[in-house]
């Protein structure tokens, strides 16, 4: 099955996710998304933007908060699927019984 992305112009992105061109542009300096060198974004930044989104409705954070949100909890992912790594390979050597 052939990987397939989606890109979006900067206004078609603006449109799909709700944001402003200036919203957008201080999501972007904040390094929440980065556009593709073409100057596109695709659809990874869209479904963290919509997460973004959702953030600041729920918890209603604004845009420097909301990237250390998802900063933190991008964190939280890897460690936690290291962690679950680290426990099938001790596993092979622990005994439980």
């Amino acid at each position: 099955m052939a990987n397939v992305t989606v890109t979006f112009t900067i206004t078609e992105f603006c449109l799909h996710t709700g944001v402003s061109a200036e919203e957008l542009s201080e999501i972007v300096g904040l390094g929440v998304v980065e556009p593709r060198e073409d100057k596109t974004f695709d659809d990874h930044a869209l479904t963290v933007v919509q997460r973004a989104l959702r953030l600041r409705q729920e918890l209603e954070l604004d845009w420097p908060g909301i990237a250390v949100a998802l900063t933190l909890l991008e964190e939280n992912a890897q460690l936690r699927q290291e962690n679950r790594l680290l426990r099938q390979r001790l596993s092979r050597f622990v005994t439980h019984p």
